[in-house]
């Protein structure tokens, strides 16, 4: 039976339909309102400890998965992905809508501030310049939720639904237990051992039809050790007719493409070198 929440999901012309009035935005966006995505999906480690010990074998509330946390939610959101990143360090990604024949595209910039992100405070930015993305005090890769976010938000244009609705889908896929398979990935033109994760939030959703041109998307999380931040690529894929994705309506990717290490900013008190003067460290 559907819930009250399930009904966010508005009726009427949704699909193909949607998708072609919704404009080519700019990739640039500032979520801004609405419930924060990761606060959803998993419970910070602190809060999933203090859970009484016969929670975890309650049945899950209609709106919220049951613990344990899967490994899929933890790669994904408990992971200190940036561990082992200097501080002043810019971790480049190239993303790209492919909606044929339109094609969008922007460069999305993670600025690690602290070694290893100790202070929680990893910006990320675009060409609309820094897009506040709360974190909630979870260690992972801010660049996740950014791309996450934006998804969300893309879905609620295009459909005309609801994005708490589509929240929900994301967080109960990830706490259904998908698999983490190992794989080799391409990460700027270099392979490396990566671990992926596939989920199909709206496959079987009761409420398909309301916009059956996204009930096979598909979304795929590629990690791997050796690529600073972890994310090696992350990308969403809207299927052609018949569940065809080798001629997809839309694909949206989101790929590591480089670390650029930055000066640091100057001791206080002491003069700024000059734009182009020798790293500190020579």
């Amino acid at each position: 039976m559907m819930d009250a929440r399930d009904k966010d999901a508005r009726s009427g012309n949704a699909g193909c339909g949607a998708m072609r009035r919704a404009p080519m935005r700019p990739l640039a966006r500032a979520l801004t309102g609405g419930l924060l995505l990761l606060a959803a999906v998993a419970l910070p480690p602190v809060a999933q400890a203090a859970k009484p010990a016969a929670s975890a074998a309650s049945p899950a509330s209609a709106d919220a998965p049951s613990s344990p946390i899967t490994p899929a939610e933890r790669m994904l959101f408990m992971t200190p992905h940036l561990r082992g990143v200097a501080a002043q360090t810019e971790l480049d990604y190239s993303m790209i809508l492919s909606k044929p024949p339109e094609k969008a595209s922007d460069t999305v910039r993670v600025l690690v501030q602290s070694p290893d992100n100790s202070a929680s405070n990893a910006s990320v930015s675009d060409r609309s310049g820094e897009v506040k993305v709360p974190s909630g005090g979870l260690p992972c890769n801010p660049v996740i939720l950014y791309f996450l976010e934006h998804d969300i938000a893309e879905m609620e244009q295009w459909t005309g639904g609801q994005r708490r609705y589509f929240q929900k889908r994301v967080r109960l896929a990830l706490a259904a237990n998908p698999p983490v398979t190992e794989v080799t990935s391409n990460a700027n033109g270099k392979p490396v051992k990566a671990h992926k994760i596939e989920i199909q939030p709206y496959l079987n959703d009761p409420n398909a039809q309301r916009f059956p041109d996204y009930v096979g998307k598909r979304y795929t999380f590629v990690f791997a050790d050796d690529v600073p931040g972890g994310v090696s690529l992350i990308r969403t894929e809207v299927p052609g007719e018949n569940s065809d994705f080798a001629h997809p309506r839309l694909v949206e990717t989101l790929a590591f493409q480089g670390a650029l290490r930055k000066l640091p900013p100057p001791e206080h008190g002491a003069p700024a070198p000059p734009p182009n003067g020798p790293r500190a460290s020579r």
